[in-house]
């Protein structure tokens, strides 16, 4: 009897289980016809799962990543730099070249400062950032900076002098002339002040420091200032390690002072002095248009030859006096590019 009851409930038990598994049967052919993508046919794609994937290779936690950012500036600047140049040497502004250098320098300032502007909007940040903030434009640290590279150039040639390797000669241009190239001197150099700060301290600085911290990118981008450099004429490497080692002190001002504004003004004073003021090489090159014949006398390691001061192993003295002093004066870092950076 117990035996059978037992039969009987198996039996309907099993039923049961005949029933369910046919309703779900059921249940799962009117999901199939709701959704004719799924079961045995095609999958449709997830697109918010490669959505999600594009966004991680080009999103990071504070938006564009810098290595997406920076190759983006470079390959859009060295078209945008042919092309101006190009524009530039089109018009014929002279035979002295030096109106159709300033249009040059003016053209591929903005091919510096575009690639820039449009990475700004695609970031959504404030140009500040990328060190030339609206406020401080020709404030207080842009002067400083141009007091400072004055002094700095006129140490480096007052120690020749006293060394009588250095003869300041005499006045080549008189009167009004003295001070129209004074002017077109100051502006030439302001541009060139912008163009390679910006270029190589601006927003390749702000980009490459998120992504490696600001001492290592500091150091890379002031190699390449260096090495921008081979395009002059009379450049030798003394004269592009001077350059480099010039660069990575204005990285420290940069890092110092929060802004590019006193490296742009100390930039403009240091070539505007040696090449209109003291009439030397700058990076190679005599340019038309100076104050004076001066001339140098003595071994090429002193006075730096063709280079100019610049070549001389002096001028790395110089920087070095001059960053232990600017190290004491402005000793707080106040240049952040993100958030949390790392030991910069």
């Amino acid at each position: 009897m117990f035996y059978h009851e037992r039969g009987l409930q198996g039996k309907r038990t099993g039923n049961l289980h005949h029933d369910a598994n046919i309703s779900e049967i059921g249940s799962g052919e009117q999901a199939a016809s709701d959704n004719p993508g799924s079961g045995t046919g095609t999958p449709t794609p997830d697109f918010t799962v490669q959505s999600s994937y594009v966004r991680t290779v080009f999103l990071g936690p504070d938006g564009l990543r810098p290595g997406w950012g920076f190759a983006f500036y470079v390959a859009v600047f060295y078209p945008l730099q042919f092309v101006a140049q190009r524009w530039a040497g089109s018009f014929d502004l002279g035979a002295s070249g030096l109106w159709s250098m300033m249009l040059a320098e003016a053209a591929i300032l903005v091919a510096a400062v575009l690639p820039a502007a449009v990475l700004m909007l695609v970031e959504r940040r404030s140009w500040g950032v990328y060190g030339l903030p609206e406020r401080s434009a020709f404030g207080k640290l842009f002067w400083v900076g141009i007091a400072w590279g004055f002094a700095s150039i006129t140490l480096l040639l007052t120690v020749m002098y006293g060394l009588r390797i250095f003869d300041l000669g005499h006045l080549v241009l008189h009167g009004v002339r003295i001070w129209r190239f004074a002017i077109f001197w100051a502006v030439f150099f302001l541009l060139v002040g912008f163009f390679e700060e910006f270029l190589l301290r601006g927003y390749t600085q702000f980009t490459l420091t998120r992504a490696v911290g600001f001492w290592p990118a500091a150091a890379l981008l002031s190699c390449m200032f260096g090495l921008i450099h081979l395009q002059n004429a009379g450049e030798q490497w003394p004269g592009l390690l001077a350059a480099a080692a010039i660069g990575f002190f204005f990285c420290l001002t940069l890092r110092r002072t929060g802004n590019l504004w006193f490296a742009v003004g100390f930039h403009m004073a240091w070539d505007w002095g040696e090449t209109f003021l003291y009439s030397v090489p700058d990076s190679g090159t005599i340019f038309p248009g100076h104050l004076l014949k001066s001339s140098f006398h003595g071994p090429r390691w002193l006075t730096g030859g063709i280079v100019g001061p610049e070549g001389s192993i002096l001028c790395f003295l110089v920087i070095g006096v001059t960053w232990a002093v600017f190290a004491k004066v402005y000793p707080e870092a106040k240049y952040f590019a993100r958030s949390q950076e790392r030991n910069a």
